[in-house]
């Protein structure tokens, strides 16, 4: 069972690392192992855990952009009422390209579900992919270098609408499906993928917090009855510490990231994944 202490510190941890491109899965799996916690990361009390901390997330992500999706979902709406997509209509567009975006995540997560969770009982392998996530993102900062520029901010969304298509909205949610190992970052594979499918800095990172909340928030829904069920007893309380924790820090961190995304580096957060995930590494194999 998690302490009342470790739901604490885990749902800091998810709450953070989950926008920030640096993999919370990964530090969730890496945190009990360095701090000597006898949890079992593969165990259904951890994962169920976790879900309840992804749900969180989600829903601050959803509370922050409320308006964007509320948009969103009209435009989705219309779409499904005219069976056909309006010309002018972005925001029916970009609905569908977050469908199209959510899908391969999606139906991945639920083939690779119980090979998956091996990997989920090695912090080694998570310290590896850390380290292999921190040369993604030198490879995404690259990417961000030659990107284009663009100015008009107030036309986000429209521009966002008409430069994705449903091959590279497709391609930007397979390039998430990487964050399955824990180790990887969602965030920062859609945004490497979002550059690589020629968009701006601004518009990769505006994809990637929209299509956060789909892909958390349904990941988790799916889950959520064995928290409710009797796998949650005992843990209820702990998860929900846990929930309130992560939503603090998926709050302050989304508010922070929006802007950082719009101009600066993705090199720091690149250096730290190298680095720690070659301590973490080192230090688990010489355990």
């Amino acid at each position: 069972m998690i302490s009342y202490l470790q739901a604490v510190v885990l749902g800091l941890i998810q709450g953070a690392a989950e926008l920030f491109p640096i993999s919370s899965l990964g530090h969730s799996v890496i945190a009990p192992k360095l701090l000597g916690w006898d949890i079992q990361q593969n165990d259904d009390a951890f994962l169920t855990f976790l879900v309840a901390t992804h749900l969180a997330t989600a829903l601050v992500l959803l509370g922050f952009f409320r308006r964007d999706w509320a948009r969103i979902v009209r435009g989705l709406w219309r779409s499904v009422r005219r069976r056909g997509i309006a010309a002018g209509d972005t925001d029916a567009l970009l609905g569908w390209f977050l469908i199209l975006g959510t899908i391969p995540a999606g139906l991945l997560g639920l083939l690779l579900e119980h090979s998956l969770r091996r990997v989920f009982a090695s912090p080694t392998s998570a310290a590896i992919c850390l380290f292999c996530n921190g040369l993604m993102l030198f490879g995404a900062e690259r990417l961000r270098r030659g990107a284009p520029v663009r100015h008009d901010a107030h036309l986000s969304d429209e521009r966002l609408a008409r430069e994705l298509t449903p091959r590279t909205a497709i391609a930007i949610g397979t390039a998430q499906t990487i964050a399955l190992l824990p180790g990887f970052s969602r965030s920062g594979a859609t945004m490497a993928g979002g550059l690589l499918a020629g968009l701006s800095n601004e518009d990769a990172a505006r994809f990637s917090f929209l299509l956060a909340t789909p892909v958390i928030g349904a990941a988790a829904v799916l889950k959520l009855p064995d928290l409710l069920g009797p796998q949650g007893d005992g843990l209820r309380g702990p998860a929900l510490v846990g929930a309130l924790c992560a939503a603090g820090t998926a709050y302050v961190s989304v508010r922070f990231l929006v802007r950082f995304f719009e101009t600066n580096r993705l090199t720091p957060f690149a250096i730290y994944c190298c680095v720690a995930g070659a301590i973490f590494t080192i230090a688990f194999a010489a355990g």
